[in-house]
């Protein structure tokens, strides 16, 4: 990169961009590397931007306006101002003196703004008066563009010749906006008119390849019309001859003819034309008159009007003999018009051609356009004012929504590719783009990694349309579906009714993503309970029909089946096991929560819903972070040079969510508001006690978790037993004997 021109950049998006604060440092542009442009070429429409401007920059008039283009017009205007610092300031009116009459068009611009527009140097030109004189110049008989309508020459015979002329070549559009001949066209006619007319002149009294003298070319094209069909007819008589058997099949089957018979026919009809032109048949002649295929009868009769009568006589068939010498007879003909040139004036004819090139319509045309090309420096002049001041303008804005990206991510100013602001679901959505195709916009805007919203908008009153497409940055996506409608408001203040027609999944936001498992699951309970419900409504709707159905018929109505046991008692046996265990899992669970500290009971319902939430929010923690803004600019026609970052802060920035003003009031009384039951409260306080039962009376605690077997204390250290006294040894002290 050249480092001729100190440059500074700001940090937006993820990614650098460079400033441009200054007239010189638009006119480094050439100079910085295009690595560093955050776009490199732009379509010239569905942009908030004046499209006659970029119908200027767009040299080469593809629809784009690329980074050369941009670079050439940033030079053209800056080398025409004193000072191109006004291309950052974007006047919409621009000052006589400030028009740099050192360069030899802004001398011509000046000059005119003076003589035509009576501008002195102190006033202000603007975009209305430029467009004005450029169309009232436009508009007079010799403008300097080179090209000179019909109505601009003084008699009928010159009108006629460029009217052929156009006719013959095609004309070229003016800056008067109609059709009309320059210079080279009119060479161009002259030269093809004098080679047509040379060609003529070497066929003209040779009867080899003029025999019927200017009929000849309508005989050629009669027997050209039927060549193929009667070198068919005779090849097929030649195979008949050859084999008498083929005769049948050589004039078609006649299932052939039984299929036709089922059609609504016309003597025109493809299966009718198909056909020989004849009967067929061991050395037969060709019939021209009676006899023949009807869809080839006209194309025959001119065959014998044009060319067989004048050159053979006044023959009604012909023989292949006669056909050979027919076509031997214009053969030199054939020859002849495979030289043909001047074919681009034929059309006119070769008596017009030669009455033109016997006049001086040539010269009177070639006067013509000199006398417009006098005017060619106004033309400049008028055309360079126009372009100047809406450069002037314009150029400044452009290249910052084009080289960096300084009007979206400042939002201050809405960048050009936004088309307005999106109000659905008490949200507000300030990236709106217009799309042609929301199916093919929708395959490579997908990638971006963002929700969008594609919206069909119409305006009643006046029949328009409109699709958009609308990035959702904040919010939830719980009530953004296809066929919700919404209102969308465009730059120029106008209201259009919006509805969503599809829709691109992705997350919105983190805190969506955290709640995310939570309303599946709830949703998935209302789906199996509404499912269950409507299988128990349709049963009961059967056994009401049933008994309508019987009563109607005058039968009693069949008593209920007793109803049958669905488990035995083996069944039951287990299932009661498997709650007996489950219940003492829970126990055993409530009694290690139970357990736990004051402290560490809310720690672990937090640890908890973290478990549950965490995989969703980390996945929509990856996916905003990519959420880039070039794929949905790409898709518009866009060439993104960078990867446009839409995080998590700038992205609520472009989706405004309901928020009631600072200083509101609010009425909480809601008089249709659904009773709610106590019980939820109830509970609620019932739980709160036993917690804090649980932590104030510790004695009376354990006491009932021990009897409830989910004790919490260890059980207590059994002490050894003292040992028992030694026996006395004395006599006296000895058991009496007992009988047994």
């Amino acid at each position: 990169m050249n480092t001729n021109h100190s440059w500074k950049f700001f940090r937006a998006g993820g990614f650098d961009q460079v400033k441009l604060e200054t007239g010189a440092d638009l006119m480094a542009l050439d100079q910085l590397d295009q690595k560093l442009w955050v776009a490199l070429a732009c379509p010239t429409t569905g942009l908030e931007f004046d499209q006659a401007t970029l119908a200027l920059i767009d040299t080469d008039k593809d629809g784009r306006v690329r980074a050369p283009e941009l670079i050439a017009a940033v030079k053209w205007a800056g080398g025409l101002l004193k000072n191109p610092d006004d291309l950052i300031k974007g006047s919409p009116t621009l000052r006589l003196a400030a028009i740099n009459e050192a360069a030899p068009e802004g001398k011509q611009i000046a000059a005119f703004a003076r003589q035509v527009l009576g501008k002195t140097e102190t006033a202000d030109i603007t975009i209305d008066e430029a467009m004005g004189a450029a169309q009232t110049f436009a508009d007079q008989p010799f403008n300097g563009d080179g090209i000179v309508p019909a109505d601009s020459a003084s008699d009928d015979a010159t009108k006629a010749v460029i009217n052929d002329i156009i006719d013959c070549l095609g004309g070229e559009k003016g800056t008067c906006g109609k059709l009309g001949v320059s210079q080279a066209k009119v060479d161009q006619f002259f030269a093809e008119a004098a080679a047509y007319a040379e060609w003529w002149k070497k066929a003209e009294g040779d009867s080899r390849i003029l025999p019927l003298g200017l009929n000849t070319e309508a005989a050629a094209a009669a027997v050209k019309g039927v060549k193929a069909k009667v070198d068919d007819f005779f090849a097929r008589c030649r195979l008949a001859a050859f084999d008498p058997r083929s005769v049948n099949a050589l004039n078609r089957d006649e299932k052939e003819f039984v299929a036709l018979g089922t059609k609504d026919l016309t003597t025109t009809h493809a299966d009718i034309a198909s056909f020989p032109l004849a009967q067929v048949g061991a050395d037969q002649a060709l019939p021209l008159t009676r006899g023949v295929n009807p869809a080839w009868a006209d194309a025959l009769a001119k065959l014998y009007a044009d060319a067989v009568k004048p050159l053979l006589g006044d023959k009604t068939s012909l023989t292949e003999a006669d056909w050979a010498a027919l076509l031997a007879k214009l053969a030199p003909f054939d020859a002849w018009s495979g030289s043909k040139a001047g074919g681009a004036v034929e059309k006119i004819g070769l008596a017009r051609v030669r009455q033109i090139l016997a006049t001086k319509a040539r010269e009177t045309l070639t006067a013509l356009i000199a006398k417009d090309k006098e005017k060619e420096g106004h033309a400049q002049a008028v055309i360079g004012l126009n372009r100047l001041v809406r450069y002037h303008r314009d150029l400044g804005k452009l290249c910052n929504n084009f080289v960096n990206f300084r009007d979206f991510y400042g939002r201050k100013d809405k960048a050009i590719f936004q088309a307005g602001t999106l109000y659905l679901d008490q949200r507000s959505c300030d990236l709106c783009l217009t799309v042609e195709d929301a199916g093919k916009h929708a395959t490579m805007a997908a990638l971006a990694g963002t929700y969008l919203a594609y919206c069909d908008c119409y305006r009643k009153g006046s029949g328009e349309k409109l699709q958009i497409v609308a990035a959702f940055t904040g919010g939830d996506s719980d009530n953004l579906m296809v066929g919700r409608n919404g209102i969308f408001y465009d730059r120029k203040g106008r209201d259009w009714d919006a509805t969503i027609t599809k829709i691109v999944d992705n997350p919105i936001s983190i805190r969506q993503a955290f709640w995310s498992p939570y309303k599946k699951l709830v949703r998935m309970i209302e789906e199996m309970a509404a499912k269950r419900a409507a299988a128990a409504e349709a049963s009961a709707d059967a056994k009401l029909a049933e008994t309508a159905q019987s009563v109607a018929s005058g039968e009693a109505p069949k008593p209920a089946a007793p109803p049958k046991t669905k488990f035995d008692t083996g069944t039951l046996a287990a299932i009661g096991l498997v709650f007996s265990t489950l219940l003492a899992a829970l126990g055993g669970i409530f009694g290690k929560i139970l357990g736990l500290s004051w402290w560490q009971i809310p720690l672990l319902f937090v640890l908890i819903l973290l478990a549950i939430s965490a995989p969703s929010m980390i996945i929509a923690w990856l996916k905003l972070r990519r959420r880039n803004l070039g794929p949905i600019l790409d898709a518009n026609g866009w060439a993104v040079n960078a990867k446009a970052k839409i995080n998590v802060p700038f992205g609520g920035s472009l989706t405004g969510v309901a928020a009631l003003p600072p200083g509101s009031q609010r009425d909480l009384m809601d008089p249709f508001a659904e009773k709610k039951s106590p019980w939820p409260k109830i509970i609620l306080v019932l739980i709160v006690l036993a917690i804090a039962g649980y932590f104030l009376f510790p004695k009376q605690r354990d006491c009932l978790l021990d009897r409830l077997g989910i004790g919490t204390k260890k059980p207590a250290k059994v002490e050894p037993a003292a040992p028992a006294p030694a026996a006395p040894t004395d006599a006296t002290t000895q058991p009496a004997d007992t009988e047994k």
